[in-house]
């Protein structure tokens, strides 16, 4: 391939006719249009503008961004908002202390008065989204290097969101899809007054924890309830006890109906992060190196967690959304490990490269274009593999505990004290400014604290050291050698127990009257004897070289993706997840999990009380609900066989960012609340199977049932506007 065009080639993809792919998919709602029919035939009954109207109601005005990473969706009139119990976790646990443990005995506000406001939260609406991929690449050549590309497409976005934000209050962001060779625009509202209306106690909200995370079949009542406040005027405002609840442009409405294998169901929420056209020599990396290295990290650090937090009410606080948030990406990569494996992803790649070679052979002209596009993905995976493993292993393991987080912050320090052009008052002022971080970290049970940082950081400093730093850094090899006989762990411990980072007084005393003089007390430290180089050499080198190679891949993956598409014309793609709003859809179905194990498609509270384990925190089940199923007073939310549904899975192709997502029939109503995928279907961000991946949901039925009958909470479910 001629070298100019890997960098420079430009290719606008023209948005084809669809021929669509079942199941698999997460389309974007402007073009639904062309998805409707395949739609409508797999039953559903509503069109494309009823789920996506720019200019009218429709369902995307009931649909938001939740914080920064999950989706919720309003269902009152009130500005009440659903999404799951995972992603309201941190709001939970903040407002949680241990004589009001709202995160264990649940929250409910009985009316808008005792909503509590939650400080940095905020809900995102999309006000309309557009195509700006000819405005955005206007004046982008096939003659200019990567960065003069660059720089015009910066300048082109900042001129279109500019003119679309105004005067009106809105904010725009400009992504590329298919790897730059398409930009969406999307111009959405920012709300950020919400304040908390409801939780179950985690015992419901989170029964299974982290052994049920990802699993099916599952019994989690994984919802938790906000609401979305406004100014008089019913526009976005920061907290005033003056506000209003919001009015939404479109609620949703609540079916009660039951649920059969096969029913038509559509998700709509905003997806993370997918990566469908990796190649092969991707693939294999994620498969083999990375995934299993920070699986293996991730393990040590949440075997010392979870021991301090069976320990004490107090420390199950401290640490609970720490712990979730970890343990969610260590057993969802665990999954895709094993998907990898079993589909053989790697060597469906290598095929798929095989037959694109065999079409860029077939004439001179993509000979010239392709040629060699293969061969420059192996070469900069080859050199990727050096600095993504660095950063893995500093990232997940060199800085794992409290500790060597802070002592980048002092690195830092040191160098801007070297510095002759750093003024003695900003010195100062970073010195404050570590020493106002490290107040926190000691403010709250420092000595108990201490001690399970010391463990994770003697923990994860062997594996950093015994799997890679061993080989990589001489300097340290050759320490442990002379000065601890080889003993690795004797070494770590006389670096925790004897840097000022973990000696309160001591760190006072140093911090709070520094100088640029006693810049030597800082370097002479233990922690910045093995982190300075460590660090050093990763900032000052290496980093640069990952951006620069990561930049490299990106140009490479724009020419590849355009030239799949000319390959497979007929075929239609949809793009990436990249946290913008999305429509995937397909139908309730169970699944074959392995050899004589099938699963069905939905699970009952009968299941809760069969994983009843009063020993095991996370099977320990409330009184009150052990109480309503003996009784068996389940209310108008049983279904037709007198059950009270739990969870359902369906053939919708999701992914992280999915989260409290609401789950739709046919006529567009709510169903179900997103919340998970099973293990076996996790590789889908890679590659999808439509036998086994299945996204999993809360039952609706569930959660009002909770609501209701659980806490009592009537004044929610009068708000709501339920179909019986």
């Amino acid at each position: 391939m001629k070298k100019k065009l890997i960098v420079l080639f430009l290719f606008l993809i023209p948005l084809m006719p669809v021929i669509t792919m079942a199941d698999e998919g997460m389309w974007l709602p402007i073009l639904l249009q062309r998805n409707e029919k395949d739609m409508q035939k797999k039953g559903m009954k509503i069109t494309a503008k009823d789920i996506y109207d720019a200019n009218h109601s429709s369902l995307k005005d009931a649909i938001m961004l939740f914080g920064s990473g999950c989706t919720g969706e309003f269902i009152s009139n009130q500005g009440l908002v659903l999404t799951n119990h995972h992603c309201g976790y941190y709001q939970i646990v903040s407002h949680s202390t241990v004589e009001n443990d709202y995160l264990t005995n649940g929250f409910w506000a009985r009316n808008k008065n005792e909503e509590i406001p939650c400080k940095g939260l905020t809900v995102t609406l999309l006000v309309y989204m557009k195509d700006v991929s000819n405005e955005v690449l206007n004046g982008v050549t096939n003659n200019m290097t990567e960065s003069q590309r660059q720089q015009i497409i910066n300048g082109n976005i900042k001129a279109i969101t500019k003119q679309a934000t105004e005067n009106n209050g809105y904010i725009a962001t400009i992504k590329p899809i298919y790897y730059g060779n398409q930009y969406m625009m999307y111009v959405s509202q920012v709300f950020k007054d919400v304040r908390l209306v409801g939780a179950p106690p985690s015992n419901i909200g989170k029964f299974g924890g982290d052994t049920d995370n990802w699993m099916w079949p599952r019994h989690t009542g994984d919802f938790s309830m906000f609401r979305v406040y406004a100014n008089k005027n019913n526009e976005p405002a920061e907290y005033s006890k003056d506000n209003v609840p919001y009015i939404p442009k479109k609620t949703l409405k609540i079916s009660l109906k039951d649920k059969k294998e096969g029913d038509f169901t559509f998700v709509f929420g905003y997806p993370g992060h997918t990566q469908q056209f990796l190649t092969s020599y991707a693939v294999e990396q994620i498969a083999d190196v990375y995934d299993p290295a920070i699986i293996k990290i991730r393990t040590a650090i949440l075997d010392v967690y979870n021991k301090a937090m069976n320990e004490t009410p107090a420390q199950r606080l401290r640490y609970a959304s720490t712990v979730a948030t970890i343990a969610n990406g260590w057993k969802k990569w665990q999954g895709e490990v094993k998907g990898l494996n079993r589909l053989d992803a790697v060597g469906q790649k290598q095929e798929f490269e095989k037959e694109f070679t065999i079409w860029v052979n077939k004439k001179k002209d993509r000979q010239e274009e392709y040629g060699g596009l293969l061969d420059a993905f192996e070469d900069i995976y080859k050199k990727l593999s050096y600095y993504k493993t660095e950063y893995l292993y500093i990232s997940e393991a060199g800085l794992a505990s409290d500790m060597t987080k802070q002592a980048i912050d002092i690195l830092n320090l040191i160098e801007i004290s070297r510095s002759d052009t750093t003024s003695e008052e900003k010195v100062k002022q970073q010195a404050n400014k570590i020493l106002e971080s490290l107040n926190k970290y000691y403010s709250y049970d420092y000595g108990t604290h201490k001690q399970v940082d010391k463990k994770i950081f003697m923990e994860t400093m062997k594996i950093f050291y015994n799997d890679y730093g061993k080989s990589k850094y001489a300097f340290l090899r050759e320490k442990i050698d002379r000065d601890y006989k080889g003993n690795s762990e004797k070494y770590f411990e006389y670096i925790y127990d004897n840097t000022f980072l973990t000696n309160e007084k001591k760190a006072r005393k140093i911090l709070s009257k520094y100088k640029k003089s006693k810049v030597d007390k800082l370097i002479d430290d233990p922690i910045c004897e093995i982190m300075s180089p460590i660090w050093g050499q990763y900032k000052k080198e290496d980093r640069e070289n990952l951006l620069i190679n990561d930049d490299k891949l990106d140009s490479l993956y724009r020419v590849y993706v355009g030239a799949i598409m000319q390959m497979e014309k007929e075929k239609d793609f949809y793009p990436d997840a990249n946290l913008t709003l999305r429509v995937t859809y397909g139908n309730i179905k169970g699944f074959k999990a392995r050899d004589a194990v099938n699963y069905e498609y939905y699970t009952t509270l009968e299941g809760i009380m069969q994983k009843e384990d009063s020993n095991i925190y996370d099977y320990v089940v409330e009184k009150k609900l052990k109480d309503l199923y003996n009784k068996k007073d389940y209310g108008r939310y049983q279904n037709s066989k007198g059950q009270m549904p739990v969870a359902f899975i369906a053939t919708n192709h999701t992914t992280g960012g999915n989260s409290g997502s609401p789950v739709l029939d046919g006529e567009g109503n709510l169903i179900g609340v997103n919340f998970d995928r099973n293990w076996e279907g996790t590789m889908s961000d890679i590659i999808y199977d439509k036998e086994v991946c299945r996204n999993i949901s809360l039952d609706i039925r569930y959660c009002l049932f909770i609501i209701d009958k659980f806490a009592g909470a009537k004044n929610l479910i009068d708000e709501m506007d339920i179909v019986e």
